[in-house]
């Protein structure tokens, strides 16, 4: 099987139990239904990304789906946490994979962890292209290396932060890319 579809998905879940806390977390984003497979983080030629609405409509109940997920939970009252998706896309789509990252955290803005995952994503293709970059640059920096070497078509994340409960209940964030036939 090789994905030629691709969306994402983000969700929070608060719940008493930890288990039950995934659970919600999942519901929000939409996929509770399926048997979730986690997968590394390869973007196939070709594989299209589409809306999360068009995603969701084309998942059964008990199907066995595959995705590249983030998850950070807490039950420490405010603390800060953030799950994220990044993605990076190369120009010649058709030829060459992409890469997905996945990136969880404490304590990080939502705009930080989307940032810090893009980044990761964009790296790892860049690598594969061989795109030299100073890794100790600024991600800013690095991004329009990235850009201007004309291989890298896109970059982009999705993330879910959220601060733990105020009565130390349990705290789910989720991000997912979830990859469809």
């Amino acid at each position: 099987m090789v994905p030629t579809k691709l969306f994402f998905t983000k969700g929070v879940g608060v719940h008493k139990d930890k288990l039950a806390s995934f659970e919600a977390a999942l519901r929000d984003a939409g996929i509770e239904k399926c048997n979730l497979v986690y997968v590394s983080s390869i973007l196939p030629p070709n594989c299209k990304i589409i809306q999360k609405d068009d995603g969701l409509k084309s998942l059964c109940p008990g199907q066995i789906a595959f995705c590249v997920m983030a998850r950070m939970e807490t039950n420490e009252p405010n603390r800060l946490i953030a799950s994220a998706i990044g993605v990076a896309v190369p120009k010649e789509n058709d030829k060459h994979y992409g890469y997905l990252s996945e990136h969880h955290a404490y304590g990080v803005t939502a705009k930080k962890a989307g940032d810090y995952a893009e980044d990761l994503a964009a790296s790892m293709l860049a690598t594969t292209l061989g795109i030299e970059f100073n890794s100790d640059t600024a991600w800013e920096e690095r991004e329009q290396v990235y850009k201007a070497s004309g291989q890298i078509f896109k970059t982009t994340s999705v993330c879910q932060s959220c601060e733990g409960h105020k009565d130390g209940l349990w705290t789910t964030v989720i991000a997912a890319a979830v990859l469809l036939e």
